[in-house]
């Protein structure tokens, strides 16, 4: 799956996209636990679930949503005006 990092998660993650293998559907919820694995630089930006936002295939989603190795999947902060 192709996994896209905006703003904030993109700094501290230190890149903007990734690809990632995983061989059954899972939760975006388990996605982030299988990716803060990873390193330290994961479990900094997945810190606080509440403060994020999720997209599949660019639709907005829950954290409950499932995903598969097919698709592709954007983290980023919540959007705000001003």
């Amino acid at each position: 799956m192709k996994i896209l990092y905006f703003a904030n998660l993109r700094d501290v993650i230190g890149k903007s996209e990734e690809y990632f293998t995983i061989e059954n559907e899972m939760s975006i919820s388990d996605l982030i636990t299988l990716l803060k694995k990873k390193n330290k630089k994961y479990i900094t930006a997945f810190d606080n679930k509440k403060k994020l936002m999720y997209a599949v295939n660019c639709e907005y989603v829950r954290s409950s949503k499932r995903v598969s190795d097919k698709d592709e999947v954007a983290f980023f902060p919540p959007v705000t005006g001003g």
